[in-house]
């Protein structure tokens, strides 16, 4: 069983370089930019669906440090 997580961005902090939607693992692609933008006009990445495994290859590559990634438990 693969294991879960989740991530939170910080919207606010976010530039929308997207270099977190190309990290993330092809066949999970968990995270898009929003369509919406934030105060800085910029639009801020987000995770789409549940099938993140919380793996930090986003979190890594983020060059302002906005995300956070968390594993659940089991």
């Amino acid at each position: 069983m693969a294991q879960k997580g989740f991530i939170e961005v910080d919207i606010e902090c976010c530039k929308g370089c997207a270099l977190c939607v190309e990290a993330c693992p092809p066949k999970i692609k968990a995270i898009e930019l929003r369509k919406k933008t934030n105060s800085k006009g910029y639009y801020p990445a987000q995770q789409i669906n549940d099938l993140c495994i919380g793996c930090t290859a986003c979190a890594l590559v983020c060059p302002d440090s906005c995300i956070t990634v968390y594993k659940l438990k089991k």
